[in-house]
Parts: structure tokens; sequence; C-alpha cells
């Protein structure tokens, strides 16, 4: 580029970000306003709808015109699912189906929570504690998964055989306390 070139080029400016708007309020993506919005939001995502309703509750009177639509919107959300009836299962059983169905489309803690569930009802549930193991077994938790699959095959001894063509525990073929649990030596 030439001296006269690069003197006729129009020399470009970086726009400083903005840090407060006239009106008083910060940036829709700074400030406390927006740090409670995204805390809401996250408590929302994890299915805690009484205190992310709270959070959006309290935060609605001060938020920036450009969030308060959102917090209505997610109000409802909230609301919404506070007023779906609670599951009621006829059977342990049939909770221990909607468990592995949380468990096999993702939603783990939902899953780990309706193990949990059954067995604060039956402790002896032995399929509830081979559903925790997989559980454990794929979220990669080798200690507690041996401790609910021992706890399994106590209650139920064919839960040994089932653990031993489950791909589910295909992450913990390679430890040999698995091995040793699935293979026990006979005296």
């Amino acid at each position: 580029m030439t001296q006269e070139a690069r003197s006729a080029a129009p020399s470009r400016k970086k726009t400083p970000p903005v840090a407060a708007r006239s009106d008083g309020h910060s940036s829709t993506t700074t400030g406390p306003a927006f740090q409670q919005y995204q805390a809401a939001v996250q408590l929302l995502q994890q299915g805690k709808f009484e205190r992310a309703m709270a959070a959006f509750e309290k935060l609605l009177p001060t938020a920036p015109m450009e969030i308060k639509e959102r917090c209505k919107m997610y109000m409802t959300t909230c609301q919404r699912q506070l007023d779906r009836p609670s599951l009621t299962f006829a059977t342990p059983e049939e909770h221990y189906d909607y468990a592995v169905s949380q468990l096999n489309t993702g939603y783990y803690e939902e899953a780990r929570e309706q193990f949990n569930s059954i067995l604060a009802g039956y402790p002896d549930a032995d399929y509830a504690f081979y559903g925790l193991a997989v559980l454990e077994a794929i979220t990669g938790q080798a200690q507690e998964c041996l401790v609910s699959l021992a706890r399994a095959i106590e209650l139920n001894p064919r839960n040994r055989l089932q653990a031993r063509v489950d791909n589910d525990f295909q992450s913990m073929v390679d430890d040999p306390r698995f091995t040793e649990l699935l293979y026990p030596e006979v005296p």
C-alpha cells in the first residue's frame, strides 16, 4: 500500500464496550441482575422449580427490560412444572421401570433419585441396587458401582449372572475387583 493509500484509508477504531445505559441499568450481559438471572436459569435447568421461581420473582422488579420478559416466561414454566401431578407408581417394579427409562435417556440424577426412592421404601429391592450399580458404572463411579452391585448380588445371586453379560458394565471389566465380584473363587 502506498503512503497516499494508507492516509486515505479510513481509520478503524474499536468501539468501547457499553458500561452503563442512560437509564442507569448496566448492560444485560454484565452486572448483578444478569448474574441473578443466570443463577435462576440454572436452577430451572436443574429441575429446582420452587427455588428458580423464587429467584425469578426476586429479580423481576429490578430486572433490565431485556430480561424482564424472559423472567416472566420462565416463571410460567416453573409454575407449570410445579402444578404437574407428582408421579405415583402402583408397584416398586413400575417405579423401577421409570427409573430405568430416566437412566436410558441420560437423566442420571433423576434416575439416581428414583432408585434411592425405591430403596427408601424397599431396602431389600435387589433390582434397585442393580440399577444403581449400572448408573454408577455408566457415570464412572467405580467404587460406588462395586458396593451397589455387591449388595444386589447379596440380595439375589442371579444378579451376578446378569452382570456378567450386561454391556452397561463395560467400563468395569478391567477392574480386578469387578472380576472377583462376578467370578468368585470357590473354596
